[in-house]
């Protein structure tokens, strides 16, 4: 690697944490309600009791985390699924995971009486899991095993499974279709500070399960064959990045429901700044993946006031393009 490379890299990490800072900066004080950004600082550092410090501090610091960390956590869990697949357009969306948390929260609703994060996180978890073993069954069940081809038509099979069980759930459990409906478009918006303290420790969990594995990921890029030649066991990386990225998306989709496009879209952004290196490419998704999602949530608070266009709508709105890109380009596996 020459130091020029060396050079760009840092350079472009730098520059992706200013523009993290600009887009927690734009989340704080744009909405419905314009807050200057002194007054921001004041509200953050000084202890401001204005109505506009307590908008900051009781609405927009907690959405603003959340923010953070979902985006954070698609990321992550996108760029590992990306490389334990070696499939570009592997994300937990299109492999089925996040309609598994999704159907497990249904059930929480529906079944089991459960109406709050603390309760579903779990059953979010659950399902997620479930459809992470199912889609890899699928795959690796007949000639040439999980292929990235396989995986792809497995997930994309377990996700309409599990579209039409949420649906049929919903449709005879009545009481759930309100509260799921809001939580299914995904979106930033009413989340408060517990939801914070509740899903941070699994996203660090799978956080350091994904980065664990980021040697593993570069070997496989290269092939199973060439990764067991250079000494990597090929199945305990799928697995633990596996894990990871499961705990990061059921995490992720119970607090702020299924944010489409964050996981396709930023590792493949990540790997043009900083190149195919995961030991790079993980943390620069990390920092990508939450600008996604805040400059998302803060276009849908201004583009139609005084109501909003959740954040779960603004990415895919962004994504669906970039998918079309991806397909024209010819970058996702015959």
């Amino acid at each position: 690697m020459t130091a020029a490379f060396r050079s760009r890299r840092v350079l472009a990490t730098v520059a992706a944490v200013v523009a993290l800072l600009l887009a927690i900066l734009l989340s704080l004080a744009v909405g419905a309600r314009a807050v200057a950004p002194s007054t921001v600082l004041d509200a953050l550092l000084h202890g401001a009791t204005s109505d506009d410090a307590q908008v900051v501090r009781q609405l927009r610091v907690p959405r603003t985390l959340i923010g953070l960390m979902v985006g954070a956590a698609l990321a992550l869990a996108g760029t590992a699924l990306q490389g334990i697949t070696r499939n570009p357009i592997a994300d937990p969306g299109i492999l089925g995971i996040s309609q598994g948390a999704s159907v497990g929260v249904v059930v929480a609703l529906a079944f089991a009486g459960v109406h709050t994060l603390a309760g579903y996180v779990w059953f979010a978890f659950v399902g997620a899991a479930a459809a992470s073993v199912a889609v890899y069954a699928v795959a690796s069940s007949g000639r040439g095993g999980a292929t990235p081809v396989k995986l792809a038509l497995g997930g994309a099979a377990i996700n309409a499974l599990l579209l039409s069980v949420t649906t049929g759930i919903l449709t005879t459990k009545a009481s759930a279709l309100d509260e799921f409906r809001f939580w299914q478009i995904g979106s930033l918006d009413g989340r408060d500070t517990e939801v914070v303290q509740q899903i941070w420790p699994f996203l660090l969990i799978g956080a350091v399960l994904v980065v664990s594995v980021a040697r593993g990921l570069d070997a496989l890029a290269l092939g199973e064959d060439v990764a067991k030649g250079l000494g990597q066991r090929v199945a305990t990386v799928r697995i633990v990045g596996g894990v990871g990225a499961t705990v990061l998306t059921g995490a992720g989709v119970a607090a702020a429901g299924p944010i489409a496009f964050v996981g396709l879209a930023v590792p493949h952004i990540a790997r043009a700044i900083v190149g195919s290196d995961h030991r790079w490419v993980l943390p620069m998704a990390a920092l990508v993946g939450p600008v996604m999602l805040l400059v998302s949530d803060v276009i849908g608070r201004v583009l139609f006031p005084p109501g909003e266009v959740p954040a779960g709508v603004m990415t895919a709105l962004i994504g669906v393009p970039f998918l079309v890109t991806l397909v024209r380009r010819k970058a996702v596996p015959a």
